[in-house]
């Protein structure tokens, strides 16, 4: 960033926080702390309340960061909810917790709201740890309804005469734990209150058949049953989900009907906002943005390394194009993954299935069994929730899917919901799955292009979010060995092990200092079949190994090292450095590698300790 641009950013923000300030000076939002203070105000006032709130998200947002349009979205079914239930006694809870802000803002946290998403401010999304008002934790989507039917069961045995309210987009009611939970709960009789919040996107529009029967309900052309009557739900709606007024009147009615119920709102994502409300798919989480005219504020720096997840978008297009066995299979995240490249390319071998992960891997794996060659490309955190079909699906079988891992590693701001710590270990426990970690943007190129060549088995090729440290990256093809790491340098006494981008943290510790020349420096490649014959020549060469990791070090890379070691019975010290026992909070990605001790300087640290012991 020049001199200039610099200067440009902190007029920006302090222009931005200036008008913040004064703006919070001179609204109602000024005398609204806690749902209390916003139960004293006239239901005419609400209109005014809202917004206030819409433009202190605005601000914040546009200069913090974080996700914007869907809590524009629902500042009016905000408000009206803690005006007719008495929060926190009653209780809401929010699905994924991407529209959760005025909620924050309105319970206690407005004055640290500018903390949002920072290290050691508030979370991005409700914390049970946090306040009382955010009754369950949330950050992967579709748990909402499950949650609400547990707690108003409880309160049921209790004999408490609670109100409990899921609020769910109608991206995540199509995921199928969303459907389990209204399946139970519609042969109940729990005071359960589900809130549609139906404006027709997630992060990217959402897809499939319930979308269309609930686009048909909407223009009132839907001829079939109602759905969710016919699972026993009282169903009213669709209302306008920003007509304050219609929104407390329904809410007070539906607080005397007994059982389960449910509420069809038809809301705008980034309502108030005109860029937001044009662009809903950038203005789900636009970066920083001009709080007064909407427009994005771009990154400094015209010749950008690529984000990994373009190189898998670019690569998996141009593969394809090259081989029709490819197909491209994404849960709900086209643009996050860059999968949208390859169905615009070749939309009928490119699938997003929805927010339905379980539904993703066996989809490959049917398909993998007739032939085809699919990339299941998923969030590392995401995969999470289908590890049975992964392994009983997959690897039982010995499917040969290729499961692409993005945004694995420590994340950042989204913190311990988001960070793609376990996957190194929960999938090397896993008989025939292969796990591939690439250095960089050629090595995630050159395993697409090896993989697709031919396998006889299921691999992971886990990668970062963020871009890579080179720019000069479509090089041609290379196959890649299964099962083999490489030499970077060559040492005496103390050796590195790293595996995917932590490559970058050693080999920059290493050229900062002569005194770290003698160390070697070894790229493993793969955490799984670990490369034997490189581990036994450097077990007997050096007297200190130390592996890196951006993944948890229980079970993990580090790990395996060690168990290895243990095997054959090596005497060489081994150091493990990555993700400690513990969740990771958020905050920008190095100060978390840092307080998890194994950024640069965590690294040198440990070099230099070790250096003085030998």
């Amino acid at each position: 960033m020049t001199n200039c641009e610099s200067h440009s950013e902190k007029f920006r923000f302090f222009s931005s926080y200036f008008s913040y300030f004064c703006f919070v000076q001179n609204s109602l939002l000024k005398h609204i702390n806690y749902p209390k203070d916003l139960r004293q105000l006239s239901e005419d006032k609400l209109p005014q309340l809202a917004q206030d709130l819409r433009e202190f998200i605005i601000n914040i947002v546009a200069t913090k960061e974080g996700h914007l349009g869907a809590s524009l979205g629902v500042v009016e079914l905000t408000i009206a909810l803690h005006y007719v239930f008495n929060t926190p006694e009653d209780l809401l809870i929010w699905d994924v917790g991407h529209q959760a802000y005025g909620h924050k803002i309105l319970t206690g946290r407005k004055d640290i709201f500018e903390t949002n998403r920072q290290l050691g401010g508030i979370s991005g999304f409700p914390k049970r740890s946090e306040s009382e008002y955010d009754t369950f934790g949330v950050g992967h989507s579709s748990t909402s309804i499950s949650a609400a039917l547990g707690m108003a069961i409880a309160s049921q045995l209790y004999g408490e005469d609670k109100h409990h309210v899921a609020i769910i987009g109608d991206a995540s009611i199509a995921s199928g734990m969303a459907f389990e939970g209204l399946n139970h709960a519609g042969v109940t009789d729990a005071n359960l209150l589900v809130i549609l919040n139906d404006n027709a996107i997630g992060i990217d529009p959402s897809v499939g058949a319930l979308k269309q029967y609930l686009t048909n309900v909407k223009k009132g052309t839907q001829k079939q049953d109602n759905i969710f009557e016919a699972l026993n739900f009282d169903y009213s709606g669709p209302i306008d989900g920003h007509d304050l007024t219609a929104l407390i009147s329904e809410l007070q009615r539906l607080k005397t009907v007994k059982g389960p119920k449910f509420l069809h709102v038809i809301t705008t994502k980034g309502k108030g906002l005109k860029q937001a409300e044009e662009n809903q798919v950038k203005y789900h989480a636009p970066g920083k943005f001009d709080a007064k005219t909407g427009e994005l504020i771009p990154k400094s720096g015209s010749s950008l390394p690529p984000k990994f997840q373009d190189v898998f978008g670019e690569t998996i297009v141009e593969l394809a194009q090259e081989n029709e066995k490819i197909i491209g299979i994404t849960p709900a995240m086209p643009t996050g993954s860059s999968l949208k490249y390859m169905m615009e390319a070749i939309p009928k071998r490119a699938f997003d299935v929805g927010i339905a992960e379980q539904h993703a891997v066996t989809l490959a794996a049917g398909m993998a069994t007739q032939g085809l060659i699919p990339f299941c490309n998923i969030y590392s955190t995401f995969l999470q929730r289908a590890y049975d079909q992964v392994i009983h699906d997959v690897a039982l079988q010995n499917l040969p899917v290729v499961f692409c891992l993005d945004r694995s590693g420590l994340v950042g701001e989204d913190g311990a919901t988001h960070h793609g710590v376990f996957d190194l270990a929960c999938l090397r426990c896993i008989p025939n799955m292969v796990i591939f970690a690439p250095r960089n943007a050629i090595d995630l190129r050159n395993i697409m292009y090896t993989v697709q060549l031919g396998i006889d088995f299921p691999i992971a090729i886990r990668y970062p979010r963020g871009r890579d440290v080179i720019t000069d990256w479509k090089l041609p093809f290379k196959n890649i060995e299964i099962g083999k790491g490489i030499c970077l340098n060559e040492g005496e006494n103390i050796a590195i092990l790293s595996i995917g981008s932590t490559s970058t943290i050693v080999t920059n510790v290493l050229s900062s200092n002569e005194k770290y020349k003698t160390i070697g420096h070894y790229d493993m490649r793969f955490v799984k079949p670990l490369d034997e014959d490189l581990l036994n020549i450097l077990f007997n060469k050096y007297k200190v190994i130390i592996s890196i990791e951006d993944g948890t070090i229980v079970g993990g890379f580090g790990s395996a090292i060690l168990e290895f070691a243990n095997t054959m019975n090596y005497k060489s010290k081994v150091e493990i450095m990555g993700v400690m026992d513990a969740f990771t909070e958020h905050g920008k990605v190095n100060e978390l590698k840092n307080s998890n001790g194994f950024d640069e300087s965590g690294l040198q640290k440990k070099l230099d300790e070790l250096i003085l012991s030998i």
